[in-house]
């Protein structure tokens, strides 16, 4: 009996190690395995690919990326399992993938974030997402951002209230993440949902920290390739806290859709009447429901859509809500984050715009406005040059959908490409002294002659990301009220910060500032 057991199991290994033999010629000999195994990167392995590389803490993947990408400049390639990666950082390849208006899909690993955004605007293709994309673009046209405004600094001055308050003559040092992202996510609800904000809701809280979770298990899943399949990952540990974590994410996104319904159900849909001559006359009135102002803006944009049979259903409007409301305030933070830091070790810098802040406002009794913050060059200077050291998404993707020649490399139809954006910003080919913080750089007739895919924080070509005017007018208004009220003194400086690839771009460790109040 046991000799034919023994048998029957050395019969079994023979076939397993046969099998995947086989698998690994076929997964090299095939068309796609044969041409990207002709670019150069790291070491891999038969089967298992760069698992070695990829199977460590999240802040060493990031280590590997930029460690690979400086090695094998300009192009590499890594396999995660049977998935080979190609890696670009040259603006001339960069343009090549972006400015296509075939490769617009989003790589294979993006469908780790179908349970949650499913077919919003992030991971749509296809027909749906020009559909959405044409129905969307009105909401941030210059006429809204006037009445985003109005919310942003609304919360812009709750904050510098609420840190003068807890603040001594000595100041205060605060976390930023924490501090910023209830800021962001309070006036991305309020400017472009429409929902009503009260201090300390528990709904934010739980939705803030599910975010952080769910990017945990993004990157977990993405370097683990036999988690790839939906139904095996949901019958693990993993995969059932993801679904307690979904609860609170489409929970948090279904309570603003209902809240803002139920509105214009009490308004009998009047404000919805005629939607884009409401968009064309700018009628800023304001409305008496539940107190709630009247801003025809990005959610009721999606519901006037949705009652006028564009094309936009239930399922839809959820889906784009839950877009937006992550993006909307996730990377705008990211930024925040990183902009303080950088004014807070960058005296001369913070100086600089602080005056330039304060002479604008000067001309507008004090008061922080859209129309004088716009005045306020220098300013837009720092946060782009925030920006480029610390893009808030690192790295992007897109599935190639036919053949590609770019200028260093042949992508075959059906590859993954990931663009490294921290990469090509601080490219030495193309920014001297590319780790320096500088704003003169993005002076006018200092951008003129910069190739146009340098410098791609907001990506570019068709897929674009639609909000970036509006974030930009957050990032200015939030920035020009603090330095207006505060010097921002360095705790933590970011030549110390170890950089964290989750969805977004984050410190590992908590980062904090010190505001002084300026007394007056």
């Amino acid at each position: 009996m046991l000799e034919v057991l023994s048998s029957l199991f050395s019969t079994f290994t023979t076939l397993s190690v046969v099998t995947l033999i086989l698998f690994h010629f076929y997964v090299h000999g095939r068309r796609i395995g044969r041409i990207t195994d002709k670019i150069p990167g790291p070491r891999w392995y038969p089967i298992i690919g760069n698992a070695l590389d990829l199977l460590v803490p999240t802040e060493n993947i990031w280590h590997f990326f930029r460690r690979s990408g400086r090695d094998f400049y300009p192009v590499y390639k890594f396999w995660v399992g049977t998935f080979p990666i190609v890696n670009i950082r040259h603006p001339d390849d960069i343009q090549a993938v972006l400015s296509s208006s075939k490769n617009i899909e989003k790589n294979h690993f993006y469908k780790f974030l179908h349970p949650w955004l499913q077919d919003g605007l992030l991971t749509s293709t296809g027909n749906k997402w020009r559909t959405h994309r044409k129905i969307l673009t009105p909401a941030f046209h210059l006429h809204n951002l006037k009445e985003y405004s109005s919310s942003i600094i609304e919360h812009t001055n709750r904050l510098v209230k609420s840190l003068k308050t807890e603040s001594t003559s000595e100041g205060i040092i605060k976390e930023l993440h924490p501090l910023l992202t209830k800021f962001t996510l309070n006036t991305i609800c309020e400017s472009a949902m429409g929902m009503n904000i009260t201090e300390n809701d528990e709904h934010q809280n739980k939705y803030k920290k599910a975010v952080c979770d769910f990017g945990n298990l993004f990157y977990y899943r993405f370097v683990r390739p036999w988690l790839e399949n939906d139904f095996i990952f949901s019958l693990t540990k993993k995969g059932k806290e993801q679904k307690e974590i979904l609860k609170i994410l489409h929970g948090f996104s279904k309570k603003i859709i209902k809240e803002r319904t139920e509105y214009h159900q009490e308004t009998r849909g009047k404000y919805l009447h005629d939607f884009s001559c409401s968009y064309q006359n700018n009628t800023g009135t304001q409305a008496t429901g539940k107190g709630k102002r009247k801003r025809l803006a990005f959610l009721d944009l999606l519901i006037a859509a949705s009652k006028q049979g564009l094309g936009i259903d239930a399922r839809e409007i959820q889906e784009e809500v839950d877009t937006f409301v992550f993006e909307g305030h996730d990377t705008t933070a990211t930024c925040l984050v990183f902009t303080i830091l950088l004014l807070a070790e960058n005296k001369e810098a913070q100086t600089r715009a602080r005056e330039e802040v304060i002479a604008a406002l000067e001309q507008n009794d004090g008061k922080l406005t859209m129309d004088a913050i716009q005045q306020c060059t220098y300013l837009e200077q720092c946060i782009k040059e925030s920006l480029r050291l610390y893009p808030s998404l690192p790295v992007i993707g897109r599935k190639i959908d036919e053949d590609l020649q770019l200028k260093h490399a042949f992508i075959p139809k059906g590859s993954i490409v990931v663009i490294h954006i921290f990469d090509v910003h601080r490219d030495v080919n193309f920014w001297s002294r590319p780790n320096v913080f500088d704003p003169d750089r993005f002076r006018p007739e200092n951008t003129e002659s910069r190739h146009p895919f340098a410098y791609v924080p907001f990506s570019a070509g068709p897929r674009n990301c639609i909000g970036q005017k509006f974030a930009m007018l957050e990032l200015k208004l939030l920035i020009a009220g603090l330095l207006q009220n505060f010097y921002i003194e360095p705790e933590d400086v970011t030549s110390n910060i170890s950089i964290l690839p989750d969805l977004m771009l984050k410190p590992v460790q908590p980062a904090h500032a010190k505001f002084v109040p300026i007394m007056r």
